[in-house]
């Protein structure tokens, strides 16, 4: 292995037994770059791209209460091309992330504390909490943008040296969510923003080439928590699903999480091309729901597959400290009960219907980008461990006969969201193979794995090892390393 040392942060962190601060949750303060791993197996030749991962790694003491999501983020990179590898490393150098580094201490207080005693006021649309940039991650345009849940500016980094460009300039004031989405039919990538004043909500595109089509409100009762989007050919699907910030917490400043069990879940069916006026609503069960894998048109309905949860507010440890355990009860999606559902919207009728696909605990859905907003057939999920926010199995749903294969990890191997990664030339939804990093607590070491999708259960096809182990975080993504290509020749000229 041929590592070098590229960087190396100096932590103030003075105390590490706060649970998401230590075993597969410990944070690195070190950046990499290395080629030559050690592999166990063979790197399939017929792979070409790149595998980014976000991860949330917390560099100062915490003001207060210290929760998962407020670390800095920190993207892994992956690139395999040619049954070869080479990983990088390299925090996101937000702007939150600069000033807490002159300062030498944390500046803003995070989701577990009242934003009164941060010492600083953030940018854009996030003025009551640090921008970590340390939730989501996609490619387009030729370039990662990495994105922040509670809605930030969006930065920007190579995909092969993680050379960093800063805030995405497109980005509106209200920010940009978590989980835009690439149309790789279209190259385009459609997002969504929120906020706590109206219409309080928004979504819109950007064009092949990085620029700014469209941008349309979307007036909801009230500031609504949307965590994901999804897509079809002609429509994007809002959700306005009834957790949400409790509205007179809010006017104190705390941001209070509550679901109103008595409240439909509605859904938002707006034309892609139309006006905010063309949209059509549909009730449906109360839930809250995390992430979609998919949406396509069938006929006169919409078809929305995600993950719904029976509690959305989940109980906690009655005994323990109500706030904190209440918060870290929200990470835990055992007790959430998230289960792969679908819901059809008739355009005609007006009608809802609704059905189980799996009643097993499953969240983190992969499917092959390319059929994104189209008919499909197989979703990929993470099985999650009991009691943390971490995940250690995959499960493959056949959508079209019902059928589900598996894949579990070892006890104390601890997997990424995967990316699905088409092989060159395939025809097959299915041909490629899943992608992801594991953490392996017994070896004290972390990998990045290679899984036939046609065979999971065949076991890796290779694993890699890399130069350290690196911390959990939330989402990942594949980008095909032809699309990259052609988005930087495209841009040039």
């Amino acid at each position: 292995m041929t590592i070098e040392l590229v960087n190396q942060i100096k932590p103030t962190i003075r105390n590490y037994d706060h649970p998401y601060m230590k075993g597969a949750w410990q944070p690195n303060f070190a950046e990499y770059n290395a080629t030559d791993m050690e592999v166990i197996g063979e790197i399939p030749g017929d792979i070409d791209g790149v595998y980014v991962r976000n991860t949330e790694n917390p560099i100062h003491e915490s003001i207060g209460r210290y929760h998962p999501f407020d670390g800095d983020g920190m993207i892994h990179i992956m690139s395999i091309v040619d049954g070869k590898a080479e990983y990088r490393n390299r925090f996101v150098r937000t702007k939150g992330f600069s000033a807490e580094q002159e300062a030498g201490q944390a500046l803003w207080a995070g989701l577990m504390e009242h934003p009164k005693r941060s010492t600083r006021a953030g940018w854009g649309a996030q003025e009551w909490l640090k921008d970590s940039s340390s939730t989501d991650v996609i490619v387009h345009a030729g370039k990662i943008l990495s994105t922040f849940y509670q809605c930030g500016e969006g930065y920007r980094l190579d995909p092969h040296s993680l050379k960093q460009f800063g805030t995405e300039s497109w980005v509106p004031l209200d920010g940009i969510s978590a989980h835009p989405k690439v149309d790789e039919s279209t190259g385009e990538l459609l997002f969504f923003n929120y906020s706590k004043h109206a219409p309080y909500y928004h979504c819109g595109v950007i064009s092949p080439d990085n620029e700014l089509t469209r941008y349309v409100p979307v007036e909801l009762p009230g500031p609504r928590l949307p965590h994901d989007m999804a897509f079809t050919k002609n429509y994007v699907i809002v959700p306005d699903l009834p957790l949400f910030w409790d509205p007179e917490a809010l006017k104190l400043g705390v941001h209070a999480v509550r679901f109103y069990r008595d409240m439909p879940s509605r859904f938002g069916i707006l034309p892609r091309a139309g006006s905010p006026d063309a949209i059509k609503w549909f009730e449906a069960d109360p839930t809250y729901v995390l992430h979609w894998a998919n949406a396509y048109e069938d006929g006169d309905e919409i078809v929305l597959d995600g993950y719904f949860q029976e509690h959305p507010e989940p109980k906690s440890n009655p005994d323990a400290d109500p706030g904190y355990e209440r918060m870290m009860a929200y990470l835990d999606q055992e007790l959430l009960g998230a289960r792969l559902h679908r819901w059809r919207f008739n355009l005609k009728t007006g009608a809802t219907t609704e059905q189980r696909l799996d009643d097993r605990t499953l969240e983190f859905p992969v499917i092959n980008q390319s059929y994104a907003g189209k008919p499909y057939r197989y979703v990929y999920s993470t099985v999650p461990e009991p009691g943390w926010f971490l995940f250690n199995g995959l499960i493959k749903h056949d959508l079209e006969t019902g059928n589900s294969s598996s894949l579990a990890f070892e006890e104390g191997c601890y997997i990424s969201e995967p990316g699905f990664a088409p092989r060159i030339g395939s025809h097959a939804e299915d041909d490629g193979y899943l992608v992801t990093f594991v953490s392996d607590m017994n070896k004290d070491q972390s990998e990045c794995v290679i899984v036939d999708a046609q065979d999971m259960e065949a076991g890796p096809v290779a694993r890699i090892i890399l130069p350290h182990r690196i911390c959990s975080g939330v989402h990942a993504t594949w980008a095909n390393g032809k699309y990259i290509r052609e988005a930087e020749v495209r841009l040039v000229a």
